[in-house]
């Protein structure tokens, strides 16, 4: 007799809680027509990330590739695979921010925080802080504009972007 595969959407005993999670994902919102970007951000809201251990569980619960989740995951800037600091700031690169200073504070933003990728940001030097694009925030006619923590600010000066920094991390201010 042989033993029943573990269902895609079913805890399993000893599970890490990541595991767990996509999984939870799954069963939420596998039924629903598209599910993946649901499942994605479900898993993303309790997580923070999507690791890359619950790519073959979704893939295998949509009957998708490995490189279909993976595409979609690495496709879209809001998704990210590695968990995030304690505080995420995200910069407008797109075309209005970029027209009124938005390249200038990411590459302050970046300086600021010793990203060594000045493409797509990354963590902090001490770990704390995430940095990412993100290509329009709405705030286009108040440009440049950044969100801390899902909090937007509008017209942003390499000054203010420092205040902000110095509130999230009063030690180096």
């Amino acid at each position: 007799m042989s033993t029943p595969t573990p269902d895609a959407h079913t805890a399993q005993p000893g599970e890490a809680p990541a595991l767990q999670a996509v999984r939870q994902s799954i069963a939420e919102h596998g039924h629903l027509p598209g599910a993946l970007l649901p499942i994605l951000h479900g898993i993303q809201d309790q997580l923070g990330h999507v690791p890359a251990e619950g790519v073959p569980l979704i893939a295998e619960a949509l009957n998708l590739s490995r490189a279909e989740v993976h595409g979609v995951i690495t496709y879209y800037h809001h998704f990210r695979t590695q968990p995030p600091g304690q505080h995420v700031l995200q910069v407008c690169r797109a075309e209005a921010c970029q027209a009124r200073g938005g390249e200038a504070l990411w590459a302050h933003a970046c300086a600021r925080l010793g990203c060594a990728d000045t493409e797509h940001g990354g963590l902090s030097a001490d770990g704390r802080l995430t940095l990412s694009p993100v290509y329009c925030l709405g705030l286009c006619a108040s440009s440049p504009a950044m969100a801390v923590d899902d909090q937007v600010h509008a017209r942003l000066s390499h000054e203010r972007f420092d205040g902000l920094l110095a509130r999230l991390n009063p030690v180096e201010a």
